[in-house]
């Protein structure tokens, strides 16, 4: 008899009450109405892109074809952007060979090396507020450092508007880099030095491997923040037409044709901005989808 009761004690213990139970639902409706809230900005954005610039991918010449000048109330013969396609992915694959191993490296000195000197907290202490500044502002440094002043020929140039974006994408990586490698236990780095490797082999064969889908995640979030910027190549790569395969000579890109598109009085020319927005979300989704599966291979492994 004893035990039976006892069992209907401990079940009546930890029984849910129906307070509990409504609390529960109610938590579960708010979270997903939340998600949803979250989501609608999203699923509108997606929705304006598509009716309003799949319309242009269509049009004949639209990714095979420079803007025209003269497109002042033309509904035909406008161009296409292809010197802006061509000139952000130029841009953006300079900065992010300079930018993401120098964050990465940076990241690892700070989570192996530096920890919790004085040092180290005074790097992260720059490199949060380095997050934190306006693009405008990397934009006008490099105008006046590298455009206007006296250290390198006069001018815009490809290679000045990569500089500005790699600027912005070092703070960026080198902060979601540390998150990272941060997460990694402990315990492996333990078991490998216990076993004898040096420490930089436990980096490379340890540390880095561990962490690699998570530094897949926080290199894309720069690199989409640096494909999106107007600002700083306004000041930097200048604003042109022709297509320009030399980083010396001033260059296109996708934000600055959206830009420059979107004010025309020709509704052709804003449709071209809008497909060229669109071009500009399909291209960081690729680029998503791509290291995904780059990060799930290395996973396998």
């Amino acid at each position: 008899m004893s035990a039976p009761s006892a069992t209907g004690d401990l079940l009546a213990r930890y029984a849910v009450s129906p307070g509990r139970r409504r609390k529960d639902r109610a938590a579960r409706v708010s979270i997903v109405g939340a998600t949803i809230l979250a989501l609608i900005p999203l699923a509108l954005v997606l929705y304006y892109l598509l009716e309003k610039g799949l319309g242009a991918w269509f049009t004949s010449g639209f990714f095979t074809t420079d803007p025209t000048g003269n497109t002042f109330f033309v509904s035909q013969g406008i161009g296409g952007v292809k010197s802006a396609l061509l000139g952000t992915i130029e841009m953006v694959l300079l900065a992010s060979v300079i930018a993401i191993p120098i964050g990465v490296g940076v990241a690892l000195w700070l989570v192996e090396y530096g920890k919790q000197s004085m040092f180290a907290q005074v790097v992260r202490f720059f490199v949060d507020v380095l997050t934190g500044v306006p693009s405008i502002i990397f934009g006008l440094f490099i105008y006046i450092i590298l455009v206007a002043g006296n250290v390198v020929p006069r001018g815009n140039a490809g290679y000045k508007g990569a500089i500005a974006l790699l600027l912005l994408m070092l703070p960026v990586v080198i902060r979601s880099a540390e998150v990272i490698l941060t997460l990694v236990p402990n315990q492996l780095r333990e078991s490998a030095l216990a076993l004898g490797a040096p420490r930089w082999r436990v980096v490379f064969r340890v540390v880095l491997p561990t962490a690699f889908a998570g530094l897949i995640t926080g290199v894309l979030l720069a690199v989409a923040r640096a494909a999106g910027e107007t600002a700083p190549l306004l000041f930097t790569a200048g604003v042109t037409e022709k297509t320009s395969f030399s980083l010396n000579q001033p260059m296109n890109s996708l934000p600055i044709q959206i830009f420059t598109d979107v004010t025309s009085a020709t509704n052709a020319v804003v449709t071209r901005a809008w497909g060229a927005a669109l071009l500009l979300v399909t291209l960081i989704l690729l680029l998503n989808l791509a290291a995904r599966l780059v990060a799930r291979r290395s996973q396998l492994r």
